[in-house]
């Protein structure tokens, strides 16, 4: 009878737990969990834990956090896990010495349709876009980032209103179902592996997925209601969709907007203009339509509906958004 597989876990955010719960619950030898140092937080700048390090702390995992990669002496801690995988979900980049290390490579969990979308904003871009159809993909780490030869996917549709953290939750647990299934099928020494190149040459060119910085979350109100519309929701809850409410004496108010609808249609209202319909309703004009927030957030103000939003802040007046 073969030993059971020495697994290294590395990960940082909620969005890995899902996966790191999934091998402990299915009797997988965790030898490791790599993650992030802790970092200051909140007001009081107090050292806070990550999400992956809280649930390896309270499944008593081994945690390693350190603050360089290339480090000698974390290397050699590595060496002496004598790991045969590591498992690599919303993690930092991988020096080839760390990721070729194991007998039977690294295998890495991406928000995407590989090839598309590769990057650090997978989920947040492909919403951003309009793209219909998303999923996640399970490779082996290589040399280029997201480039690596493709074990399994699993696709699953994007709502027309859904947002990027909602597609975040639901692929949080497909992914870990398929972080599962490749440790599974790689234990047993039976699993596809396909280059990424043969699903390169398709009409569709290939699309990136930066990362998303604060200046790429302001809102361009001379886009179609559509293209606004799927911003926002791209960018919702995190990093936020962000624009400035000007008052008709000039005075500007730094605003996130997280949810939207939107209407089509001919109007001669400049872009930019605010109205508001029935106390209970903002739309603000654009080229071929209307952007209707339904919740948003005034800096130093709790995240809101339109409803509460008006009733403690009045829209008199010639209202407007910076263009």
């Amino acid at each position: 009878m073969s030993s059971p597989l020495r697994v290294i876990f590395m990960g940082t955010p909620e969005f890995a737990v899902a996966s790191l719960d999934i091998l402990v619950q299915n009797g997988y030898q965790i030898v490791a969990v790599i993650t992030a140092p802790d970092r200051p937080s909140g007001r009081g700048l107090e050292l806070a834990m990550s999400e992956v390090k809280k649930y390896s702390v309270s499944k008593n995992l081994p945690v390693l956090q350190p603050d360089k990669l290339r480090n000698e002496t974390f290397l050699a801690q590595l060496r002496a896990l004598n790991a045969d995988l590591q498992v690599v979900v919303a993690f930092r980049m991988l020096p080839e010495l760390v990721w070729n290390m194991p007998r039977l490579g690294t295998i890495n969990l991406h928000g995407s349709l590989l090839p598309q979308y590769r990057g650090a904003a997978p989920i947040n871009r492909a919403v951003m876009n309009g793209e219909t159809e998303t999923g996640v993909s399970t490779f082996f780490l290589q040399q280029e980032v997201d480039t690596g030869k493709i074990i399994f996917q699993q696709r699953t549709p994007i709502g027309p209103d859904e947002t990027a953290g909602e597609i975040h939750d639901r692929l949080m647990a497909i992914g870990a179902g398929l972080v599962l299934k490749t440790v599974q099928a790689i234990e047993q020494g039976s699993y596809p592996q396909l280059d990424q190149q043969e699903l390169i040459g398709d009409p569709e060119p290939l699309k990136q997925a930066p990362k998303i910085f604060k200046e790429d979350c302001r809102i361009c109100w001379s886009d179609s209601p559509l293209q606004i519309h799927n911003f926002v929701r791209g960018l919702s809850p995190y990093p936020a969709a962000i624009t400035d409410l000007v008052s008709p004496e000039g005075k500007q108010y730094p605003l996130k907007i997280f949810k939207t609808s939107f209407e089509n249609n001919t109007h001669s209202t400049p872009a930019g203009q605010v109205e508001t319909l029935n106390k209970e309703q903002v739309r603000i004009a654009v080229p071929g339509g209307y952007i209707i927030p339904l919740e948003l957030q005034l800096a130093g103000k709790r995240r809101m509906t339109i409803p509460e939003f008006l009733r403690g802040f009045q829209l008199n007046g010639n209202w407007k958004v910076a263009l």
